[in-house]
Parts: structure tokens; sequence; C-alpha cells
């Protein structure tokens, strides 16, 4: 499961998978609606009676993008047939817009006639029921609608725009699609077709003999149909070679921001942060939802997805990305949240990007008890990140217009859900939303969260309150210190869980333990932390030749191992960089920094060939589980660098 290439502006994302296939495409939010739903938007070739998709094992391929962009640079090549494709894929900085050019090269001695066919297996609105898919005389275009979501399709080359082109019945009966009609290089020419339905294109040029064609091909997509035509007009107008220069530009200019002085790190480091910062914004919907995942494959599990806003997520990667110099891009998140906002102050689960809450398996009830289904760690985190922005950029009206609804809100929750007898928060799910208790993870973002609202409401003069707030917050951290501390093991405990009336400590060796010095209950150089940071760096160790940090003991998410002693759980990419930065924080001189260096090269390994990292990977061969990409993953790659390069000013 991955998605191999991912391109998006804000308004919409268009994922590619290893053979260049549109696999996903959502609008008018990121991650809501998907039109294509992780089916195949093929792409193939004809040329002298032969024919081939490019999933076909003859093509060898090339994944990658431009450097410091979000165009992409793909080559496909096929001996067989004695051609290569040259291809770059964009989504125009402002519009919906997908653009496409193909660079088709003969390597035979002849000339030759070849024909690009382009597959459209669009399920609107996330269905087939319903769909028509119609070709269009006016522009001699072909276009797919349902309600108010258009897509009109179009393209040429040097011999002329669409060549050929058929609508048709998909996944119905014994139909299975337009795509079928184009293996003989020719389509059958049907102008509609309703229902479940796909259409296919092709442009035909004429290559000579070991010189190179370009065929463009391009989507548009609004709410009716004027939109759609008016966008295929400024498509045709400007020229979709000028579109693909300009958006190249636009994502350079966008990097401009980021950190360059990046220290003694290598230059695929480097190369990486810049397209971690380009692939977080592929995440991000203009209107503040920072999504976990896009990648469909995961539907195969249990019918449902990572499209959806975690506040959890959402803050650590609105943290990082502030942290980066991006204040403007995740400044909505926190709108977001603040509207999300239940009227009792805390956060739900998660959220569809339009706001609406998402799906849950947090129970109202358990045995007859009523339960607050919340992880009270995702409200808590959002205070913290918001309160960090403010101390990097100073941007005081951000926290002002929030100032009563979030801050206020989620602060008087946070100091309300208490357990006093042991100076701990209340019970909540945990950040991995398993397991119920107080968890030492909640407990520290609590803290961090009160520490934040203490500190905007001081900022504000709203004394009183921030007096308040900060008292809560220490006894918080009191109770972290002596109800969570483990003499015996000499580490933190994962929490404490309700055992026979009573609470009993859960001793599970925990990577997110990480959370007491990441929130400021202690520091780096406390005996405690690093006593703990040492367990779970020597305990959640994956010894195997691919490496990295479990989570937890016996992760059972995709487990892939049952030797508990030498694959605690499969290496998670943040899990890694947690311990990599408790390092960068404890390092007192540049030798102190190998370590973290090693590992940041490490993720670098561990990406597909594209860039993209995935949320996990197998332990034995280091393929990608889970989704991919993460937006947590490339967040917390972000955040390491950012942390390295600071540090190694500091020490230098």
């Amino acid at each position: 499961m991955a998605r191999h290439l991912v391109i998006g502006n804000g308004k919409m994302l268009l994922n590619l998978d290893q053979n260049f296939y549109i696999r996903d495409i959502y609008y008018p939010y990121v991650g809501q609606l998907n039109h294509v739903g992780g089916q195949y938007c093929r792409l193939g070739l004809w040329t002298e009676g032969q024919f081939s998709w490019l999933e076909d094992p003859a093509w060898s391929r090339e994944l990658g993008y431009i450097e410091d962009s979000l165009v992409t640079d793909v080559t496909a090549r096929h001996g067989g047939l004695g051609v290569e494709l040259q291809m770059n894929d964009g989504i125009h900085q402002r519009e919906c817009i997908y653009l496409k050019r193909v660079v088709i090269r003969n390597h035979a001695d002849r000339e030759r006639e070849f024909r690009l066919f382009f597959h459209q297996d669009l399920m609107i609105d996330g269905t087939e029921v319903g769909d028509t898919a119609a070709y269009y005389p006016d522009n001699h275009t072909l276009f797919h609608y349902k309600r108010s979501s258009y897509f009109m399709f179009n393209g040429f080359s040097d011999e002329g725009g669409m060549s050929q082109y058929s609508t048709g019945i998909k996944r119905f009966h014994s139909a299975e699609g337009t795509w079928r009609d184009a293996e003989d290089g020719v389509l059958m020419g049907n102008a509609i077709a309703q229902g479940s339905v796909d259409s296919t294109i092709s442009f035909r040029t004429v290559v000579p003999a070991g010189g190179e064609k370009t065929v463009y091909y391009w989507m548009s997509i609004g709410k009716s149909l004027e939109e759609v035509k008016q966008l295929n007009d400024y498509v045709q107008d400007q020229h979709p070679e000028k579109l693909l220069s300009r958006i190249v530009v636009y994502w350079n200019h966008w990097l401009g921001r980021a950190e360059k002085d990046l220290g003694d790190l290598p230059p695929e480091v480097a190369r990486m942060f810049r397209q971690s910062l380009l692939l977080v914004r592929t995440q991000t919907d203009e209107r503040g939802a920072i999504i976990a995942a896009n990648d469909t494959d995961i539907l195969q599990y249990n019918r449902d997805h990572y499209s959806y806003m975690w506040p959890r997520d959402g803050a650590l990667v609105a943290d990082a990305m502030s942290l980066a110099g991006y204040q403007s891009v995740i400044a909505p998140f926190f709108q977001f949240c603040s509207e999300a906002l239940t009227p009792d102050g805390y956060l739900n689960h998660k959220f569809n990007p339009d706001g609406t809450v998402g799906s849950s398996w947090h129970p109202y009830t358990v045995q007859g008890a009523k339960r607050l289904p919340i992880q009270e760690d995702e409200t808590a985190l959002v205070l913290f990140a918001l309160w960090r922005d403010f101390q990097r950029h100073q941007v005081i009206e951000l926290p002002q217009s929030l100032y009563s609804n979030l801050i206020r809100k989620s602060a008087a929750f946070l100091s309300s859900y208490m357990e006093h007898s042991l100076s701990l928060p209340k019970p909540s799910y945990d950040l991995w939303e398993e397991r119920y208790g107080i968890w030492t993870y909640t407990a520290a973002s609590v803290y961090g969260g009160l520490m934040a609202a203490s500190f905007f409401t001081d900022l504000f003069g709203d004394y009183e309150r921030s007096d308040h707030y900060k008292r809560t917050a220490e006894e918080v951290k009191h109770g972290i210190l002596t109800q969570l501390w483990d003499e015996a093991s000499g580490r933190f405990a994962r929490g404490l869980v309700q055992k026979d009336g009573g609470w009993v400590k859960d001793m599970t060796l925990e990577s997110s333990l990480f959370a007491v010095l990441e929130f400021g209950v202690l520091p780096a150089d406390d005996e405690r932390v690093v006593r703990t940071m040492t367990a779970i760096r020597d305990g959640l160790a994956v010894r195997t030749d691919v490496g990295g940090i479990a989570r937890y003991t016996n992760d059972y998410y995709f487990q892939q191992s049952g030797e508990i002693d030498r694959v605690p759980g499969n290496p998670w990419i943040i899990c890694t960089l947690w311990v990599a930065n408790f390092e960068i924080d404890s390092a007192r001189c540049l030798a102190d920094l190998e370590a973290p260096k090693r590992t940041l090269e490490w993720v670098v390994r561990t990406a597909l060939e594209s860039g993209v990292l995935p949320e996990q990977l197998n332990p034995h061969d280091g393929t990608p589980l889970s989704v991919a990409p993460l937006t947590w993953s490339h967040a917390t790659f972000v955040q390491s660098v950012s942390k390295y390069a600071a540090k190694y000013k500091e020490l230098s």
C-alpha cells in the first residue's frame, strides 16, 4: 500500500501509484470527496499494432519530482517496443487543474505512429451510482459529472487534439470498462453513458526515428459545466507547457523561507527536508484541516481510511511546520479547531476535512458506565502547539482571535477534567487510540497544554486564570513524577489502568514516553528522562537489517513477526525520530550529533524511490506498511532536521 507520487494545491489532491496511474482525486477538500476511490485510471501506449498498459512488467520505471517542486519527474521505458516516456504531472497552484506532459522518445530506426490512451475511471462524490460520461462537441472534450461535480478532459499533440474517445459501462455484469476497448488501438466512439461509467480518450503523434514528440493532457474540475469549460479555455490560452513551468517556479519560491543552513547534514537529507515540507503542504487543506494520510489502499482492511483530521496529528504537524517557518500555512488549522471545539471545551476523536465529526471507535458507554469518548491529548496538544507558534513568530492576532473560544474553553476543560486523588487527568483513550486509562503521554500533553493556557492568559492580562492553569499544570507534573515514575524499572510507566477497583501501573515499554521531554515536564538532562529514553532506545530497537524503533513492546498493528525480543514491533518513522530528537536535545558537543544524523540518513533510505515516507516498515525487508505518505512522518522529519540545524549552530 502506497501512493508513490502526490500533488496538490490545498483545494484538490491527486495521488499516483508506481505505474503512474491516478488512484485518488480529492475535491473540493483535501481528503474529501474521493472521486476515484482507489480505482485505476490507466495510461497505455499503442504502436505498430502492439499495445501495452504501463502496469505491464515489461516497463521499467523511475519515479521522482523535479527538485524543490510538486511537479513529478518520471520515466518509463519499454525495450520490446523501443520507446521511452518521460512524464511530468502537476496541479496548478491556484486553480483546480491537473496537467500532464508526456514526451515520447522513439528508439527505433524508423518513423512510427504512437497513440497514447488515457483512461478515466471516476466514482464521483465517492460512488459509481448516477455518474454521466459524455463527449462535448462544442470544445471537442470529454467530461464526467454528477450533481455539482464536473470533470473535463482534454489534450493535444502536434497532430491535433483528441483523436479518439469512448464512454461506456464499467464493473457491471460482463462490462469491464472502455479501457478494454483501447487494447486494439481503436476506440468505439460511444458519445455518452450513465450509471457506473468510465471513459477513454487517445492522442496520436508521429515520431521520427530516434526523435521525440510531446503530448499534453489535462483535467479541469469545477462545480458546473461552465466552470470547467472556462478552466479548459484557460489551459489552452496559456499553454500547458507554460503552466507546468509556472508550477515549478511557484513551489521553488514557496520553499524560499525554509532553513538552508542545515549544518553538516548531507545533500540527500536536505533534499528530503524540502520535499517533506512540500508533501505536508499537499495534505493540508487551505481551510485548515491537516489530513493524516490519503492512501485509500487502507480501505481493504477496515472499510475506513486515514483521510481525517486528527487533532493530535494536526497539532504536531502544525508545530513542526511552524518550527520550519511556515506559520501562515498552519494558522487556519487553529481556526478549524476553534470551530470544531465542543461547548464543553474538548475536541472529538477526529474530523472530516469539512469540519464535521469523523467516524470513531471510542464508545460512550462500557459495561453500563458512561465514558467520555475522547483522547484528551488531542485537546491539549492544540493549545501547546499554538503557544509554541506564538513564541516563534509573535503573531499576536492569531491567539487573540482564538482567545475566548479555543484557549479559554479548552483550558477550562483540561483544568476541570482531573482525578485529584492522583493529581492526574481523568482517564481517556491513549494517543494510539487503542486503550483506556491514565497515560503518561496524555498527562504530559495536558501539562504542556495547561502551561500554554497559563502563558496566554498572562499575555492578555487575565492573571487569575493564569494562576489557576499554572497551579493545575504543576499538580499534573507532581502526579506524573509521583504516580507514573517507576523506580524499580528505572523509567516511566506507560500509564495507569484500573484493576480490582484500584489503579495499577502498565509497565509496557512505550516510545511515546518521549512526551515527558517533548511537552516540557522535565528537561533532556534529567536522569529520569535519560533512563527512560535509554530504555526505549535499547528495548524497542528492531534488531533486523531494517532497524528503527517500534511503537511499544508487542505492537499488534500490521504485526509481521512473533519474535518479540528481536522485533518488538514494526519500525515507525516517528518513533525512531523521537529518539533522535532526544539525542539532539541532549547533545553537548558536535560529536553527540552523529547518532541523530545517522537516524536522519536512515529515514532517507526508508523512503520510497519518489521520497514518500510511510507510517511504518516491514521489519524484514523495509517495504512500506499501512499508509504512505503519512503526514505525521514527513512533519516529524521536518521537526528533527530543524532541531538538528539549530543545535548544530548552537554547538558550532
